[in-house]
């Protein structure tokens, strides 16, 4: 797990010819109002879809090491409890981001219609590398 960006690689014990890969795409030529998409399994309902937009780009979101994410996606399309960790697709059903936060309402737990995904771009630059030098993700990367 990486504590900055929130993220974990998986490792699936599956035979190859029963995995389907996502087509990736790439945050970088996103542009605000475009129609996304986001998969998850909200409140342990499975395979769920909403769609949304995107709705700013940029952003910078807390993450669980108190250090914040830049360059976050943000998105009406909902994301709740179980969404996290989801794909966010772009209309061609390209992966474009990990779905990754909502900010609620102070005391209500009521979403706000804010949410946060973490770029394909960021996933690529920071994990990756880390999982394909180190064999698991470590922040800050060691020298």
């Amino acid at each position: 797990m990486d504590a900055y960006t929130d993220l974990a690689v998986l490792k699936i014990d599956a035979p190859p010819d029963s995995l389907q890969p996502i087509t990736v795409g790439t945050s970088s030529d996103l542009r605000v109002g475009q129609s996304c998409y986001a998969i998850g399994n909200p409140f342990g309902l499975g395979a769920t879809l909403t769609a949304g937009l995107v709705s700013g780009l940029n952003r910078t979101i807390p993450s669980p090491a108190g250090r914040p994410i830049t360059g976050a996606i943000q998105t009406d399309a909902a994301i709740n409890a179980g969404n996290s960790g989801g794909p966010l697709l772009d209309s061609y059903g390209r992966l474009i981001g990990i779905n990754s936060a909502t900010f609620t309402r102070s005391g209500s737990g009521l979403s706000s219609g804010v949410n946060f995904a973490l770029p394909v771009d960021l996933v690529y630059k920071s994990v990756l590398p880390m999982v394909t030098n180190y064999g698991m993700t470590q922040y800050p990367p060691k020298p």
